[in-house]
């Protein structure tokens, strides 16, 4: 267990691969194609905020949002596979990455979306999934985003300190390279809804 909640150097990550995941041609819930090209304005956002499958189930029916999937981010192995990622031994993070639609969505609705989902102040961990990959994680695509995502960060503590919860342990970053996860679980709680979810918020509300 030890090894599962401090992140690995790069030079002890696992080596990967060259081959990328192969991945369903559309999208369960609305039939969008999951592989580029997409059209043009739409922009990218990438959360992760525990088990994927819920994290992915939060974000696919807001309206704005064109496309969700679920793979592996803010880790050194190139192409890896979830028994690596969950070995530890990647540095990935499981995340959700979805491009939206500027014109009909704001980036901000998407940072209170993952506020209020997940407990940002777990560390490496969610409830009881523990691990590296667990970890809550905002990874940005531009300046204003970062500045966004930090701005929303401090107003959040602002609202746990007053609830007397503990310190956000969120990390916010540039966007790295994104791994599509395996094709079973893109959009995992649609084709078992039943299934899994592991997210759980704090309780404590935006305003």
């Amino acid at each position: 267990m030890t090894m599962k909640i401090a992140m690995p150097h790069p030079e002890q990550a696992l080596p990967g691969r060259d081959e990328a995941m192969a991945v369903p041609e559309r999208h369960y819930v609305n039939g969008q194609p999951m592989r580029p090209p997409y059209p043009d304005g739409m922009a990218l956002a990438m959360f992760g905020m525990g088990c994927f499958w819920g994290a992915e189930r939060c974000f696919w029916a807001l309206p704005g949002v064109y496309l969700t999937m679920v793979g592996y981010s803010a880790g050194f192995t190139p192409n890896p596979s979830y028994r690596e990622v969950c070995s530890g031994m990647t540095g990935h993070n499981e995340v959700v990455q979805l491009l939206f639609d500027p014109q009909q969505l704001d980036y901000r609705q998407l940072l209170i979306t993952f506020w209020l989902s997940h407990d940002p102040t777990q560390g490496m961990r969610q409830g009881n999934d523990i691990g590296t990959q667990y970890r809550s994680g905002i990874y940005t695509f531009s300046a204003q985003q970062q500045a966004e995502a930090e701005a929303s960060r401090a107003h959040y503590q602002g609202r746990l300190d007053g609830a007397g919860k503990g310190a956000i342990s969120t990390e916010i970053q540039s966007a790295g390279p994104f791994y599509f996860a395996e094709e079973y679980h893109q959009q995992y709680l649609a084709k078992n809804p039943a299934g899994y979810c592991g997210l759980g918020g704090t309780g404590v509300a935006w305003e």
